[in-house]
């Protein structure tokens, strides 16, 4: 489509635009291996246009971050409201079901060796990991009070291994199935430990 006959977009559009675009090139390369030339081709503007939405490549890799997190909590709210009962587990399907779309954790990984050289993106990814596993406690915290999941789980604790296993979900799917069918075992083991009625 021509720039011609190409809608113009609003700026929170465009904005939103731009970090689809720039979450999937983060996802498929990393954040030292993508430029911004390959961004804005992505999103079909030029840099120019990208730069007065993102003053820089860390800007928008946090950004991407950000919204990549807002994407997930959405749908992992959303999947709770859906399946009170399946509490954690109704995110861990969903999480199954969408893993290829939601790239929080592709993100994380990729993050693993850029935040050893860049304290920007160390601290966005330190405290986006808190945040993610502050909002699953609070999740296992009202399925105890609702009497769904096991009243003497520590909920911080077992917070931690469901982000642990989002993480070993990611690098099942980038590794072609690493595990075979033994995630489906760990996820039926880790179910059946936290729920009153598995």
């Amino acid at each position: 489509m021509s720039a011609a006959a190409r809608p113009r977009l609003r700026a929170e559009e465009r904005r939103q635009a731009l970090l689809d675009a720039a979450c999937q090139v983060f996802s498929k390369t990393s954040y030292r291996g993508a430029t911004t030339a390959d961004i804005a081709r992505e999103a079909g503007i030029t840099e120019p246009i990208l730069y007065r939405h993102f003053g820089s490549k860390r800007d928008l890799y946090v950004a991407c971050l950000a919204a990549t997190w807002r994407n997930l909590r959405e749908l992992a709210e959303a999947a709770v409201r859906d399946n009170p009962a399946g509490c954690l587990g109704a995110v861990a399907d969903m999480y199954m079901a969408k893993r290829a779309k939601i790239r929080l954790v592709d993100l994380w990984i990729q993050a693993l060796t850029e935040a050893s050289e860049d304290a920007t993106i160390a601290k966005a990814v330190r405290g986006q990991i808190r945040e993610v596993h502050a909002f699953f406690a609070d999740v296992i915290r009202r399925g105890q009070e609702e009497g769904i999941v096991h009243a003497d789980r520590d909920a911080d604790a077992e917070a931690w291994l469901f982000v642990a296993g989002g993480l070993l979900a990611t690098i099942d799917q980038r590794l072609g199935g690493l595990l075979g069918g033994d995630l489906d075992k760990v996820r039926a083991s880790r179910r059946a430990w936290m729920l009153t009625q598995p």
